[in-house]
């Protein structure tokens, strides 16, 4: 089964890969329910092998639910010819060079446990003996790692005698002196992957007599899940969406009036449409996974076995007792599934659903989550915006791997931008070297030597630096010329082929290309990709962003569609902020200035609006989404990205405005930008405006003065150009 990496699973696999060179022997993979955590370790384990010797993988899995089996069939799935193994394939072989192993912990750490008896308990420390005199090296994966923390589990991991640990939780537990890869929930969020937001008691009553919290909220979650069935039955997607109801531990009576109520409503065990699943009674259970199953709703008591994935579950009711419980963040996610592993571009159906009147339940959930956590509730557009409308600009293209034919040209384009290379191989050779690059034939690692009295930075910079030259074997140097080259696509999201043949093609001698840099042998072209990756990781990412290069393409072709503001909208907002104003300037009825997820610059923004005396309404556009205002432009690599300018707004003079807004510039002038693609974004903002014949422009604040100010003509990153003038001396 071939699988598209998202740009956030090649990162992490990247950063996992660089992480196994460093010393230390923690690694935290921290990753929200959702990411595809087992198919970046996969793939990761995949890359890994192929450049390194004598490797074995011991994956660990906490507990019940056959968690081994699921992850070792998903790798037998996602990686062709992967060698697999459970514990009874390494009782009955040992283990062996390149095996991935899933093991469950509780089969080596449970008194009682039958899997392993203690004549089996040697053995299997015999078939480890055993791999560590054959020179093989075990590197440990822990899942949920949260979760076997223990002085048991410790000593399992201490058998291995392994140099390298990668731990993996949503909610990893603080270790000292472990490298931490973080994987920001905006990237899952971005590539469809989990639910945009979860919504907290959408539409609540300020009063809500607690006498009745069974039938108030579970008559909100059924209501909710009527408008999410029809929704997707109105998109032709078989999707039943799932209710889970979560009571107390000790509570039977909440859960037998939960049953009652229910039933009332004609959702019965009976009738397949209420499933339970607790310790001691578990009903309808079977394929509740399945898209379009049947259950309604699952009656859960306080934490779910761990790795259970139902992606159709898209509600979540806490009932409370009078106990407080600790708040668990695997609760939440699992509702934050998206049930196709894309977004259907509808806040409605991108959205997940709290309801609960435990407090102490919504401040943890808010703490964990933050901006992705928000009071909502549902806005209105205003009669007299009702008939504007703008042409969007959709990508036309089935998501595709980059043009690797085209990344070469710009690859050969910013070596002459930078080194100014020519025609002339020989020449170039020299002019490369010049600037750093290495044309040693043998591979080259660097040492320090001499003495120091104080161990400190400094003076260690200051000891001699050592060259240690190894001649190339290619048979010994394979694996690693494999690992620089894949590293150097992770950085650009091209895949192994392609950085391969692109640096075949630039730099190897006997292969024919239009653009190439030089023409040295193969073993050379191995020492020179090993011992220059650095250099070439830079330019090559650096080539990807750099606007000046954007050749002349055809352009992708795009689909243009006439849209209007949505008529209505969910609006979220943050309900423990100070200030609740209403914007009355703003396209919605009801739109408040705690308005969230906003940057700083998009608040400084609205609030700029709302006080101007030019400026007649505004509107906040979304950032993804059909139903949304976009702009289509190219990457130097060819692959088109949809742009979702900020705001539209209309001024008293009857001007329609498209901005853009940016992170600001400090008090000394340096940029606190981040995006690498602001300068593109302008070019076709500028592009777009003039077409219709709109007005437009991206917006920063100068920190030094404190004002907003705008660039409308052409783009500078520099606040002291020209470019750069006052809001409020345009608009």
């Amino acid at each position: 089964m071939d699988i598209t990496l998202a740009d956030f699973q090649i990162k992490a696999i990247s950063n996992l890969t660089a992480a196994m060179e460093q010393p230390h022997r923690d690694i935290i993979l921290k990753s929200c329910t959702g990411s595809g955590k087992t198919i970046i370790l996969t793939h990761f384990m995949d890359e890994y092998f192929k450049s390194n010797h004598k490797t074995v993988f011991i994956w660990l899995t906490p507990g019940k639910g056959n968690l081994e089996e699921q992850s070792k069939e998903k790798m037998d799935r996602y990686i062709h010819g992967s060698q697999t193994k459970l514990l009874y394939d390494i009782m009955t072989a040992g283990f062996e060079e390149n095996d991935a192993c899933f093991i469950n912990w509780e089969k080596l750490t449970k008194k009682g446990n039958n899997a392993l008896k203690d004549s089996e308990r040697t053995n299997f420390i015999e078939h480890i003996r055993n791999a560590l005199d054959d020179s093989l090296n075990f590197k440990i994966i822990v899942d949920e790692s949260h979760q076997n923390d223990t002085i048991k589990a410790d000593d399992i991991i201490e058998l291995f005698h392994s140099d390298k640990i990668i731990r993996c939780s949503a909610t990893p537990k603080n270790y000292k002196d472990a490298i931490l890869i973080d994987i920001p929930e905006e990237n899952v969020i971005a590539e469809g992957l989990i639910k945009k937001l979860l919504i907290i008691n959408e539409n609540f009553e300020q009063h809500i007599s607690v006498d009745y919290q069974i039938t108030y909220l579970l008559n909100k979650a059924i209501d909710k899940q009527r408008e999410l069935r029809s929704e997707y039955l109105k998109r032709k997607v078989e999707i039943n969406p799932l209710i889970i109801v979560q009571i107390p531990n000790k509570s039977d009576a909440l859960l037998d009036r939960t049953v009652e109520y229910f039933e009332s409503k004609g959702i019965t065990y009976e009738n397949n449409t209420l499933a339970i699943w607790l310790s001691d009674k578990k009903q309808n259970l079977e394929a509740i996974e399945e898209p379009n199953a049947e259950p309604v709703a699952v009656i859960i008591k306080q934490a779910v076995a761990t790795g259970w994935d139902c992606p159709r579950a898209q509600i979540l009711v806490k009932l409370r007792d009078n106990m407080s419980e600790v708040f668990e963040i695997q609760t939440i996610g699992r509702i934050r599934r998206m049930p196709e592993a894309k977004h259907y571009e509808s806040d409605l159906l991108d959205s997940c659903y709290l309801y609960t009147l435990d407090e102490k339940f919504t401040e943890s959930v808010r703490l964990s989550l933050g901006k992705e956590a928000l009071d909502a509730y549902k806005i209105f557009l205003k009669p007299e915006h009702r008939s504007f409308t703008l042409i969007s600009e959709y990508k036309t293209d089935v998501p595709y791997p980059r043009d690797a034919k085209l990344s070469l040209k710009v690859i050969h384009k910013y070596f002459e931008k930078k080194y100014h290379i020519t025609g002339d191989t020989v020449k170039n050779k020299v002019l490369l070297e010049v600037h750093g690059y290495s044309f040693s034939e043998d591979i080259i690692d660097y040492t320090k030597s001499g003495s120091v009295n104080i161990l400190s930075k400094e003076n260690i910079a200051e000891l001699n630096d050592i060259s240690i030259h190894e001649p190339l074997s290619t048979h010994k140097h394979g694996k690693e010329y494999h690992h620089c080259v894949a590293e150097i696509g992770y950085k650009v999201n091209l895949d192994y082929n392609s950085t391969n043949t692109i640096m075949r093609k630039l730099f190897l001698s006997g292969l024919r290309c239009d653009s190439k840099i030089l023409k040295i042998k193969t073993r050379e072209l191995y020492a020179f990709i090993i011992n220059n990756k650095p250099l070439l990781v830079e330019d090559v990412r650096d080539a990807m962003a750099d606007e000046s290069l954007q050749l002349t393409l055809a352009f992708p072709k795009t689909t243009e569609k006439t849209i209007g503001f949505p008529l209505e909208m969910i609006f979220t907002y943050d309900g423990t902020a100070k200030s609740q104003a209403e914007f009355s300037k703003n396209v919605y009825k009801g739109y408040l200035s705690s308005a969230e997820r906003r940057s700083m610059p998009e608040k400084l923004f609205e609030r700029y609006c709302e006080n101007c005396k030019n400026i007649q309404w505004f509107y906040k556009n979304g950032d993804k989404g059909i139903e949304y205002f976009s702009i289509v432009y190219a990457d130097n690599f060819g692959k088109q990205k949809s742009f979702y300018p900020d705001y539209v707004v209309g001024t008293t003079d009857g001007k329609v405005w498209i901005i853009e807004t940016k992170g600001g510039f400090t008090r000394s002038g340096d940029s606190e930008d981040i995006d690498k693609y602001t300068a593109k974004k302008f070019r076709v903002l500028k592009t777009y405006t003039n077409k219709y014949k709109l007005f437009g422009g991206i917006v920063r604040q100068d920190k030094q003065s404190s004002e907003l100010c705008i660039c409308t003509e052409t783009y500078s990153d520099d606040i002291k150009n020209d470019s750069w003038k006052l809001l409020s001396d345009v608009l």
